[in-house]
């Protein structure tokens, strides 16, 4: 199944260090956002070891086995992650959100832990493939927060999973068929909280993906930008 590629990051406009990291493995099928944990030391170093450790992964017989890899390889990296944080005696955390999109044979998976975010926009239409795991949105769930007021509450940067964290890491993984025309995004909080899901589908509706990439981060940019922000939008073909 043939794909069309295109992937932007930004340090953005506050911070001092781009710790979003990114893969658009086109050829494998495999597009992932890491998005390192702002307020914690080496956030950078936490992103780029998910990224480092997705790139070498092997393909298995189909997508059930390719993505059991990933998930496997995420808690060996969730461990290193630990061991680095303990290795001075300190109580730090060296941590990293996920999300990753992983096509073949018509059927797409979507796997993350964290509130970087996947969507799939299909006949104009957008969905969110991918549930925050934050404070926030279990509210939400919870029927104890309208999901308009979660929109920038003051807990929205409370996440409840992410790599390096805890010792063992819940990585939740869905999916479904895919299909020629589809478009799967993947994106760090960065985008997700400066432009909303309707501001996307529009941007999502006009133009090649390379005018739609650089809009968004346009956006992002004008609106102040006040985190890293990564993105990669894939078209199937």
């Amino acid at each position: 199944m043939p794909f069309e590629c295109v992937s932007r990051t930004h340090v953005g406009l506050k911070r001092q260090i781009n710790e979003d990291s990114i893969l658009a493995d086109t050829d494998g099928g495999l597009w992932v956002v890491a998005d390192g944990m702002g307020g914690h030391e080496a956030g950078e170093v936490a992103s780029a070891m998910v990224i480092d450790a997705l790139r070498n992964l092997p393909h298995g017989p189909d997508l059930d086995t390719f993505v059991g890899n990933a998930v496997g390889v995420l808690h060996e990296v969730n461990g290193q992650l630990i061991g680095l944080a303990r290795a001075n005696g300190s109580d730090r955390t060296i941590g990293t959100t996920v999300v990753g999109v992983a096509v073949d044979a018509g059927e797409f998976r979507c796997f993350w832990a964290g509130d970087s975010r996947a969507y799939r926009f299909r006949d104009d239409g957008l969905i969110r493939l991918s549930r925050d795991h934050s404070l926030v949105q279990d509210l939400v769930d919870a029927g104890m927060l309208r999901p308009d007021e979660a929109e920038g509450h003051a807990n929205s940067n409370v996440i409840t999973r992410a790599v390096g964290v805890r010792e063992i890491v819940d990585v939740e993984v869905i999916g479904g068929e895919a299909l020629r025309g589809d478009h799967y995004i993947v994106a760090s909080d960065g985008l997700t909280r400066v432009v909303n899901d309707q501001e996307l589908a529009l941007e999502l509706r006009n133009g090649s993906l390379d005018e739609v990439a650089d809009r968004l981060i346009a956006k992002v940019l004008e609106r102040g930008a006040p985190d890293n922000v990564s993105l990669i939008i894939t078209k199937l073909l």
